[in-house]
């Protein structure tokens, strides 16, 4: 028999938050808002230009890329709180702004592996070149594509991955790039790279399932209160340790969607600063002078190294240009390490000319970028393909390098942080009951009881952090609502199969869908750009 909500269950879910809530949460918005236009303002006080053209761009790529961490937050921070609302640990209003102060949380103290993993799957002329036509409708074309797709399954009621969606919306940007080039060479998709993605989002919710449910099984051996594995019957809260449990368990699923999830659009934003803006973005500035000289040091060591496995008798007129050539081609020759060799002199020698990333000038500040990803980009893909075969000790001192050159390009500032942090709470504010009932009630044939919520919850949350260390991004949504169906299976409660079936097609739906839409927005785009 089908779960239906009781009416004190519905009057709880309908309930305003108040004017006091209203006001807390607007302040609170404000200040974000207020701090994020401030450093904004100060990073940008560094351009010289007299054009309001950039300014813009900037303006418009910015609401767009915020407006998929917006929509994002109907979905996954929308089933952070699903399960402490339906066990009656908290308040629905109380919970959404517990979940959004810890997404908050999660988004400060996230590393940004995850954010600049999902940035290597675009073709890397399309990141060189961010700032031009193609790289404006580049970063349009799936981010709209994106946010359509959310959009639709939201209105449904369908729990889908935003970073399934995001994904699919990239590889349909490579996809048409590499189709609108014909032969010219144009890279497309980094396959590798994207079926490491497409791994980790097709393992996370089959192992949801399965490890949430055995995680009951094991709860309902090793706990003789049977309380916590029957449907609730009131509206009351749980027994205290259980509430605490679920809180705790909420908080830290709220904290790894922060540190995981929210990344995702941190990337594109840089990305968009970097092509409108690049000589506040393009490097980090924050990197001390002091470091030049270990720079320097690092460099000459890596290419003593490079040395050993370069050609001799090789010349190269463009060292940049032949990298460029390996990464779209993965053709290696030892012709390739000649030109990173003399890649990385290049690099080095530049640093030291300008004695600091701060005082690169305006003119320069994107080649040097550029420079140090073509270098980083091509470093990963040798040590990845084992060609050629570095020995342990070479090996770190490449590491070594990269984290330098890293250091210089991978960087997200603080205000970028609150913004994207802002967009998720605020859509979670605005869209979560959906998403929430959804989960709740229409994925199990019974109410979701007290240890269902834990396990699913403690899955979850070990999932999300554990992908967030290995720089890998998961989905919320895929994880949740798969552990809620595995316990709903090992509690023998049922499955609603409707609900799964819906489920199903959207995220089987997703890849192909954001393919397909991004794909045709970024032929669009080219020709309006």
């Amino acid at each position: 028999m089908a779960v239906s909500s009781v009416p004190a269950m519905e009057a709880k879910l309908s309930r305003s938050p108040g004017k006091a809530g209203i006001a807390v949460f607007g302040a609170a918005l404000l200040v974000g808002v207020v701090y994020a236009a401030i450093q904004l303002s100060n990073d940008l006080s560094i351009v010289q230009t007299t054009s309001l053209l950039p300014f813009l761009l900037l303006g418009g790529a910015l609401l767009t890329a915020l407006g998929f961490e917006f929509v994002n937050g109907f979905h996954d921070t929308a089933n952070a709180v699903a399960t402490v609302i339906y066990t009656h640990s908290l308040e629905p209003h109380a919970a959404v702004v517990w979940s959004g102060l810890w997404n908050l949380a999660g988004v400060l103290a996230s590393t940004g592996a995850v954010a600049f993993g999902i940035i290597a799957l675009l073709p890397v002329e399309l990141i060189l070149q961010v700032g031009t036509g193609a790289g404006f409708a580049m970063v349009f074309a799936l981010l709209i594509a994106a946010v359509i797709w959310n959009l639709g399954t939201w209105y449904f009621g369908i729990p889908n991955s935003s970073s399934h969606t995001l994904v699919g919306s990239i590889i349909g940007v490579g996809v048409a790039n590499q189709l609108l080039a014909g032969h010219s060479g144009t890279s497309g998709v980094d396959w590798t790279q994207a079926a490491s993605v497409g791994n980790s989002l097709l393992f996370s919710p089959i192992a949801g399932f399965v490890v949430a449910g055995l995680l009951l099984l094991v709860a309902k051996l090793a706990l003789t209160n049977a309380s916590l594995f029957i449907p609730p019957t009131s509206t009351e809260p749980p027994p205290f340790w259980t509430r605490v449990l679920l809180i705790l368990t909420c908080t830290g699923v709220s904290f790894a969607h922060g540190s995981n999830d929210g990344q995702k659009g941190m990337g594109l934003i840089m990305l968009i600063l970097i092509g409108v803006v690049p000589t506040a973005y393009a490097l980090n500035r924050a990197v001390p002078a002091s470091e030049t000289a270990d720079f320097a040091a690092v460099s000459q060591q890596t290419a003593q190294v490079l040395n050993h496995y370069a050609d001799p008798t090789a010349t190269v007129d463009d060292p940049r240009g032949a990298v460029e050539t390996y990464l779209r081609t993965k053709a290696f020759t030892p012709t390739v390490v000649t030109a990173l060799r003399n890649l990385v002199d290049d690099i080095s020698g530049q640093v030291v000319h300008y004695e600091s990333y701060a005082r690169v000038p305006g003119g320069a500040v994107r080649n040097l970028r550029n420079d140090m990803y073509v270098a980083s980009t091509a470093l990963t893909l040798m040590q990845k393909s084992h060609t050629p075969a570095f020995s342990a000790a070479d090996a770190r001192v490449i590491s070594n390098y990269k984290s330098h050159l890293d250091r210089a390009t991978k960087f997200i500032p603080g205000w970028v942080k609150v913004a994207v942090a802002m967009a998720l709470g605020l859509g979670t504010m605005i869209g979560w009951k959906r998403i929430v009932v959804t989960v709740g009630e229409k994925i199990g044939k019974q109410h979701l009881t007290y240890g269902q919520g834990a396990a699913a919850e403690i899955t979850t949350m070990a999932m999300i952090t554990a992908a967030d260390h290995l720089g890998l991004p998961v989905s919320t949504t895929h994880v949740l609502s798969s552990s809620v169906g595995g316990t709903m299976a090992a509690n023998g409660a049922g499955l609603q199969w409707a609900t799964v079936r819906n489920m199903v097609a959207a995220w089987v739906l997703t890849l192909p869908a954001s393919i397909m839409l991004s794909g045709l927005l970024f032929a669009l785009f080219r020709r309006l750009f």
